[in-house]
């Protein structure tokens, strides 16, 4: 199943993080998504980029409208004319599925808006 087409499950903190081979086998269903890292933890983060001001707060809004959905948030930094989306699992501090999830679910919000 594509990952835009699943939905977030909840994370306990006894669930495992992604090993290394599984998010090998994710990254491609998540292009130009790049893993970071910040305090030692994993992040999936990609930059998106806008002609101003008010379409990258839209977008900004649809991917807090997104978070919501899927009950799983990711930090937003909104500058202008870009977006920076950074996704992982607080609980086990470190990516999950619904990391990859959302992010395929945020690139495809950003693709519908730009057609």
């Amino acid at each position: 199943m594509r990952l835009t087409e699943m939905d977030c499950i909840p994370c306990r903190g006894g669930d495992p993080a992604l090993t290394e081979a599984e998010i090998d086998a994710l990254m491609p269903q998540v292009p130009g998504w790049q893993i970071t890292r910040q305090e030692g933890i994993p992040r999936l983060e990609k930059r998106y980029k806008f002609k101003g001001y008010a379409p990258a707060v839209a977008f900004a809004n649809a991917v807090a409208a997104l978070a919501e959905e899927q009950d799983h948030h990711p930090a937003i930094l909104l500058e202008w004319g870009k977006v920076t989306v950074s996704w992982w699992t607080h609980v086990i501090k470190g990516l999950h599925q619904n990391d990859f999830i959302s992010a395929a679910k945020t690139e495809a919000l950003f693709e519908t808006n730009q057609t």
